[in-house]
């Protein structure tokens, strides 16, 4: 059974050991480690929760990892609880910023089974005994200097750090961020195109109507009359038609008259109707004939 490249303390802790000979030593309960060199050693198993004793495991003991058990070989190292506190470890240390102010707790370490090397430790802002809390990644890079219960950084700042893992609150803030992140871009292109569109020139078909306008305005005289090249006189008629004749043909005046051709027979009167009487007079069974001769039936 071959063993993962990167494996979690806590994942680690929380499978119980069982020994070659079947033995089951109970669930793991802390680590083992050498914080100058960040490298951990071993861990701790608790066997019986009536006795005061605790099984200590080497790392080059393990063979492999199923879904609850981590399997041994050999027999573990005993000891108790009260010499096993006095061991140097990182675990539950404070973290301080670069002006000593604290920043959070070192709650967890990924290492490599192989060799035991700490690849980064996992840092929480609030108690990591909470479930769902986010978890900042500390590489041992960024340390400057350690002591029992206290690491020392140069940040500044907590979420100077990648983020490992992220709580519900903390997915929610990234996400509130980035919403109105998006809405702010929204609102900046929104105001581009509205001042682009008020900086556009006016379209040049309508220029072209203001500037008719202005010249038409020019032929009216301050009488209301219509002067210029659009004023219907004989004189104007003549010379429009004439725009269209062809300069060696002589212009022939019969041809050209608009009023050519029409008969004044078309233009007679028709017979006056009948006058109807009007509203409000007395009704008389014989129209006078001298009155319905004088008056003008179309007034």
């Amino acid at each position: 059974m071959e063993l993962p490249d990167q494996v979690l303390l806590s994942d680690l802790l929380h499978h119980r050991v069982r020994c070659d000979q079947g033995i089951d030593h109970g669930a793991g309960v802390m680590a083992w480690m050498h914080p100058p060199v960040h490298r951990l050693l071993g861990w701790v198993s608790r066997p019986s929760a009536l006795r005061n004793s605790r099984d200590v495991w080497r790392l080059d003991q393990w063979r492999g990892i199923s879904d609850q058990e981590v399997f041994v070989k050999g027999l573990p190292s005993v000891s108790d609880q009260l010499t096993l506190e006095r061991l140097p470890t990182l675990i539950d240390a404070d973290l301080v910023d670069r002006h000593g102010e604290r920043l959070g707790q070192i709650a967890d370490l990924t290492f490599v089974p192989a060799t035991g090397k700490i690849l980064h430790y996992l840092v929480s802002r609030s108690d990591p005994r909470l479930p769902g809390s986010s978890r900042w990644r500390l590489t041992t890079d960024r340390i400057l200097d350690q002591q029992p219960g206290l690491v020392t950084t140069g940040l500044s700042a907590l979420d100077d750090l990648p983020l490992a893992r992220s709580s519900v609150r903390q997915d929610l803030l990234r996400r509130s961020k980035h919403w109105r992140e998006q809405i702010q871009q929204i609102g900046d292109r929104a105001g581009e195109r509205l001042e682009g569109w008020l900086e556009e020139p006016p379209w040049d078909g309508t220029a072209g109507w203001v500037e008719r306008d202005q010249d038409n305005a020019d032929h009216w005289d301050d009488s209301g009359d219509w002067e210029g090249s659009y004023a219907t006189t004989p004189e104007s008629v003549r010379d429009q038609t004439s725009e269209f004749a062809s300069p060696l043909e002589p212009l022939n005046e019969d041809l050209d008259d608009p009023l050519n051709g029409w008969d004044e027979s078309d233009w007679r009167e028709d017979p006056p109707r009948s006058r109807r009487p009007r509203r409000g007079r007395p009704h008389s069974s014989a129209p006078d004939p001298q009155e319905e001769s004088d008056s003008d039936p179309w007034v």
